[in-house]
């Protein structure tokens, strides 16, 4: 199966940001020759959570060291973005690399960035929705046009013109039942980055496989999964690297995207997030951190194949993205992890036959089957899981 690897540039630990770069460049470096598929990294502006501004910027850095690599973002949060200014960005990278571009997308939970970027927050399911399509057809045709009640653009030419369709290697961050209808007609996979309970996560994924089916004639592409790895050599390792790192990750999210505040209830499309601040508030933020914590993986190397696997077989993934450089970590613990990594998990998920690369398409009545086989729904997660950011 296709496996990247995903490099987050946080700065939660002693390093400069010069550090945090000089750390992270080496190992997305040395990514194809340690025998991933693809090198990743998200958009995150202004705070220690990620400094990653510039996605299309570092990914062409990428593509001049690197002869096959795919490069991917994870994600671009369109809501920020004039959507002219992500078709070109793409389509460059796309002749720079020679194809090699995949393009994940999002709208976005950092009000701190929407507010510095003065983009009214409540704007961002609008946005997204109306930009999205404009910059999909764009990256067909080679012409972006648009007459929305926020996204008004006049047909313009995109050049460099496109290399080759990017049908099959666009992914959504996420899926809430609003945005189903949208992303299965613009017929864009899924990225699965472990937020839920994970019959959760199955239920929605059959909810959308069957919607893609239903509007487009066609199975869904399988979804990618992008997922935190620690892994250390012993089991005592292992749980302190969990404490520190892990629990460090977790509690940077909750910080960045406020999981706390009852305020975000009355944004408009972060309604649901009211109800997830009134449960973290009877549970503890501790819990709640711990509860993210847990869905990412960790133990000896061992372990963490074997629960990767679950992870994979779970939901039907047709690629993973291992991001393992997190919360703190430093340069030697960074380095030590991604060599675990390559040394005792890639072989196997390598080996893991998904039925193609990337954008590979469930088989005919996957999740039709799984429900039939009467999979137990996971234990009970005590209100604490995190509503989509879609």
């Amino acid at each position: 199966m296709h496996v990247g690897l995903s490099l987050l540039f946080q700065r939660l630990g002693e390093e400069s940001d010069a550090e945090v770069y000089q750390t992270e460049m080496a190992l997305a470096v040395r990514a194809e020759d340690d025998g991933f598929d693809s090198v990743w990294t998200p958009e995150h502006h202004f705070s220690d959570h990620g400094v990653t501004p510039q996605v299309p910027q570092f990914l062409s850095w990428i593509a001049g060291q690197t002869k096959h690599i795919k490069l991917g973002s994870m994600v671009m949060v369109l809501p920020w973005h004039d959507p002219i200014r992500v078709s070109e960005s793409f389509t460059l990278l796309d002749h720079l690399s020679e194809g090699r571009s995949i393009l994940g997308i999002g709208r976005g939970l950092g009000r701190s960035e929407f507010e510095a970027f003065r983009i009214p927050m409540a704007e961002s399911r609008r946005r997204f929705t109306e930009y999205t399509p404009a910059i999909l057809e764009s990256l067909e045709t080679g012409y972006i046009e648009a007459d929305g009640e926020l996204y008004k653009q006049p047909r313009i030419a995109i050049r460099p013109a496109p290399l080759k369709s990017f049908r099959g290697r666009t992914f959504a961050s996420a899926v809430s039942p609003q945005s189903i209808d949208l992303v299965a007609k613009l017929g864009v996979g899924l990225m699965i980055i472990p937020q839920k309970p994970w019959h959760i996560v199955e239920e929605e994924l059959a909810g959308y496989a069957k919607r893609f089916r239903e509007v487009t004639g066609e199975e869904a592409p399988k979804p990618v999964l992008a997922v935190n790895v620690a892994i250390g050599e012993t089991e005592a390792e292992a749980e302190e690297m969990y404490e520190k790192y892990l629990m460090g990750m977790s509690r940077s999210t909750s910080e960045h995207y406020e999981f706390q505040n009852k305020n975000l209830a009355n944004i408009e499309g972060y309604e649901y997030y009211g109800a997830l601040a009134n449960n973290i508030e009877k549970h503890g933020i501790d819990k709640f951190n711990r509860f993210l914590a847990d869905l990412q993986i960790c133990g000896t190397a061992e372990q963490v194949t074997a629960k990767l696997m679950d992870y994979v077989d779970r939901i039907d993934a047709g690629a993973v993205l291992a991001i393992l450089t997190f919360g703190g970590m430093s340069r030697e613990t960074a380095f030590a992890n991604q060599e675990r990594f390559v040394k005792h998990v890639l072989p196997a998920l390598k080996a893991h036959d998904v039925g193609g690369d990337i954008g590979v398409r469930h088989a005919p009545g996957h999740f039709e089957n799984r429900a039939a086989g009467g999979d137990a729904p996971d234990k009970d997660d005590n209100g604490l899981t995190v509503p989509t950011a879609f």
